[in-house]
């Protein structure tokens, strides 16, 4: 009798735990059927050399281990091997990755590293069970924050999906990811939102919304929901080496591009034009503020907003309009986001006490249109394999480049040691051996006295905002010849 009770008990217990379970945990099978059939599958071709250079196979390899490097090689694109044998006849190229409908007329809403230089892009929606598809047109697409819009024409309404609030997320919420990788149907992951305002450093406005719900190779443009059903971030990166570690776009600040480039308008940002850094602790103590934050002031480029209204060098920028700047990057986001040619009033810390300073805010120019007008008055350096020219202003205003040093490399020679050690088109040149060049006749001739004695040469050299180190290998008997 004590058993069949204590059995009786088990069992009644057990199902209350999982009744208490189920009231705890949601259930997304209804947020993935209402929601699923706005996400579509984004195709795209183009036609490219087959020597190398930058890789279109898109989602399928976006922050692969350096071990897929093998896989590479079974399509004649080795990386680490940009030489003549490698060298095969234009093919076509492809990427894959996901979007959403953002209206019933057909907009719909992606990353810009999934449809960015094709020449064609098919969209595949799921409508009534059966695979449609579309040849889509790209409307915009903004770079800096890898953000595209596309038009598809439908004789009939088209399910979508609207934006909600990102601002008002908070940490451990529920989050549903929604992807449609490889055109095999809908990819569904639930999870939290894990943390906010990331920056993962690829890209001038990093402001990424981390979630543990697991963004997929393929998934990348692919709405992330909340539990209304609204898009609260647009799923684009993961960190390859780490499980449970995906970043979205967050949606407040999508819609603001969005709308833009649905309008027609070209995207346009503030800009003030200082070189800015963080405030660490010890910066803090010798400035005098109590704790290390907002955006220490560099330099001041004459002739821009900050220099008009009386920012200086050493000034520590701590709100704007009556919102605190935690860091360089939160200054940074803050005036872009502003209209240009609107005022904002920068809280400036400077000796020992605080005042307000109105700046009458310019235009950011993008770095992706900076770099394609970069087309002439160009240089060959032949022992490296570069083509290299001095920056123009606009470009040191935008690149927040002081002083006239600087060499912008438009052309990287495949067959040449620059190609080898990684350097790249739209790379700045800033150093050559810890010396500063701003021509290429300058370069040539520390390539020649320095580095052709040491059979190397090392460039500092700035990436979309970073600052790195690249050591080139010099071939001695080669460059003889060339002389």
């Amino acid at each position: 009798m004590r058993k069949f009770l204590a059995v009786i008990l088990a069992a009644l217990f057990m199902a209350a735990s999982q009744s208490a379970w189920s009231a705890v945990l949601p259930d997304f099978a209804e947020l993935a059927a209402k929601c699923g059939p706005a996400v579509v599958n984004i195709n795209t071709e183009r036609k490219a050399s087959g020597d190398g250079g930058d890789d279109f196979f898109g989602e399928m390899f976006r922050n692969m281990p350096p071990g897929f490097e093998k896989f590479f090689e079974q399509f004649g694109k080795n990386p680490g091997n940009r030489g003549k044998q490698n060298r095969r006849p234009m093919q076509k190229q492809k990427s894959l990755g996901s979007g959403f409908f953002v209206s019933a007329d057909g907009y719909i809403v992606t990353n810009n590293h999934v449809v960015s230089g094709a020449d064609t892009i098919k969209v595949t929606m799921d409508r009534n069970g059966k695979s449609t598809d579309f040849k889509a047109v790209l409307i915009g697409a903004d770079e800096e924050t890898d953000l595209a819009l596309l038009k598809v024409d439908s004789s009939e309404p088209l399910p979508f999906l609207v934006f909600g609030n990102s601002d008002t997320l908070k940490v451990g919420e529920w989050l549903l990811a929604i992807g449609n990788p490889f055109g095999l149907d809908h990819s569904v992951t639930a999870g939290i939102l894990s943390a906010k305002g990331r920056n993962i450093r690829s890209g001038p406005f990093d402001n990424f919304l981390q979630t543990d719900a697991s963004i997929n190779p393929g998934n990348s443009g692919g709405p992330l929901l909340n539990m209304a059903g609204q898009v609260v971030g647009i799923n684009t990166a993961i960190i390859a080496s780490g499980q449970g570690i995906g970043f979205a776009i967050p949606s407040n600040m999508a819609a603001k591009i969005i709308e833009q480039i649905k309008d027609g308008k070209k995207v346009s940002r503030g800009w003030i034009g200082v070189t800015i850094q963080d405030v660490d602790d010890n910066t803090a103590k010798a400035l005098g503020l109590r704790n290390p934050g907002g955006a220490l002031v560099g330099s001041v480029l004459d002739k821009e907003p900050a220099a008009k209204a009386g920012i200086k060098d050493g000034d520590v920028i701590l709100a704007v309009d009556g919102e605190n700047i935690e860091d360089s990057a939160a200054l940074l986001r803050s005036i872009a986001d502003k209209h240009p040619g609107s005022n904002a009033v920068l809280t400036v810390w400077r000796d020992g006490k605080t005042q307000n300073i109105t700046v009458t805010l310019g235009e950011r120019k993008s770095q992706g249109a900076t770099l394609k007008s970069a087309q002439k008055d160009h240089a060959d350096d032949t022992a490296l394999g570069l083509t290299v020219r001095p920056l123009n202003n606009d470009e040191r205003r935008e690149m927040e480049i002081g002083g006239n040093d600087g060499l912008l490399i438009t052309e990287v020679d495949p067959d040449k040691a620059a190609a080898e050690a990684d350097l790249r088109s739209g790379d700045v040149i800033l150093k050559a051996n810890q010396q500063p060049v701003s021509s290429a006749a300058e370069l040539s001739r520390i390539v020649r006295e320095v580095g052709m004695k040491r059979g190397a040469i090392m460039l500092q050299i700035q990436r979309r905002g970073d600052i790195y180190y690249r050591s080139v290998p010099l071939n001695l008997e080669n460059n003889k010849k060339n002389k």
